[in-house]
């Protein structure tokens, strides 16, 4: 019996249980092949006992409709950088992947197919370097992966967004007030560019277009006459002021060491009262909202796509590959070619240009 093991690791994404039964629903067509799940990405190997089930088509019957994903994830840890409790409570990171390698063989595993954004590609391609039959497939809510035109999830999160643009904007209306919308995205500005472009929004602020306080001012000023008026901010996490930085934090918990992205509305908000603007203005952080529920149907089909073609290219051992969006196709690229090199926003993209062809500003 061959067999292929499924980890997700990152943060969640809606579609990954799609990308999950879609890898379960293509192996079934053949002879002689298992799909287990290692439990909260490779946790699950390195876990004692071992977490790992078995994925048959019983498991994940009816599972593309559903957000989250039914192995669990983790974006803390890994094979490489294992937290480990020393005696005075501080911890230490230990490289169990060579356990972790020798532990897949033992049990049987002939190919890993992982899901996950840069950061689990980054764990694929080193891995497979070592010597494991891997497969990567993309995964992000922020789109900013690069090789592949979309990531699964970012359609959902966009949409999300923009319901939330939706309906921020009733209020904003009933109030005469100004309405600051915070994204994720982390260093990029995709989520909410397409939410402040689909949604109608008067600013959107982006990591790849520093802005200019007065700027933003200037443009809203422009929605109001005499205290009478509305606008809408749909703010990034990570938008910074021309010559500032962004709003964020060390994290404190163990194994996690992004920063955190928090408070770029506050900030924003508190940037344009100090200019003496003198609406009323709330903001909203939208924040793990973007990343839940059910997944719609372009990332379903996306995802879907994805799992097959992870699933193929196992058949065909094209390991040390990451499944891609070209449109109009799905492809395999080079992992090595495309971790740690983000996709960020264009300020010269032709959307950026349809959006200030509509009015929105920058703040630039």
């Amino acid at each position: 019996m061959n067999r292929v093991l499924v980890a997700t690791g990152g943060g969640d994404c809606p579609g990954l249980n799609a990308v999950i039964r879609a890898i379960v629903k293509r192996a079934g067509q053949e002879k002689n092949w298992e799909v287990l799940g290692s439990i909260q990405a490779f946790d699950g190997i390195l876990s004692e006992p071992t977490e790992v089930i078995l994925l048959d088509e019983k498991k994940v019957s009816g599972i593309h409709v559903r957000g989250g994903t039914i192995i669990g994830t983790t974006n803390k840890g890994g094979p490489f950088a294992w937290p480990v409790k020393r005696a005075d409570g501080t911890y230490e990171y230990a490289d169990r992947s060579d356990e972790m390698i020798r532990k897949l063989g033992f049990m049987g595993v002939d190919a890993v197919i992982n899901i996950g954004g840069d950061g689990s590609q980054k764990i694929s391609q080193a891995l497979y370097e070592k010597g494991l039959n891997i497969i990567g497939v993309p995964k992000t809510i922020d789109n900013d992966l690069q090789a592949t035109d979309f990531t699964f999830g970012f359609q959902t999160a966009v949409q999300i967004a923009t319901e939330a643009v939706d309906k921020l904007v009733t209020t904003a209306q009933s109030h005469n007030r100004v309405l600051i919308l915070e994204v994720m995205g982390r260093e990029a500005g995709w989520i909410a560019l397409h939410a402040a472009v689909a949604g109608g929004a008067e600013v959107c602020l982006i990591p790849e277009i520093p802005y200019d306080i007065n700027k933003v001012v200037e443009r809203l000023e422009q929605r109001f006459n005499r205290g009478k008026g509305f606008a809408i901010i749909v703010i990034a996490e990570g938008a910074k002021p021309v010559g500032g930085d962004v709003s964020g934090q060390k994290s404190s918990e163990v194994g996690y060491e992004n920063l955190r992205l928090i408070g770029a509305a506050a900030r924003v908000m508190n940037e344009i009262k100090q200019t003496g603007f003198e609406a009323d203005m709330r903001e909203t952080v939208l924040g793990h909202l973007q990343r839940g529920g059910i997944p719609n149907a372009y990332d379903r089909i996306l995802a879907t796509e994805f799992g097959v073609k992870a699933f193929e290219m196992v058949l065909k051992k094209q390991y040390g590959y990451m499944v891609a969006y070209r449109h109009p196709d799905i492809v395999a690229v080079p992992l090595k070619e495309v971790i740690g090199i983000e996709k960020l926003v264009n300020p010269d993209s032709s959307l950026i240009k349809a959006a200030r062809g509509i009015g929105i500003s920058f703040g630039d």
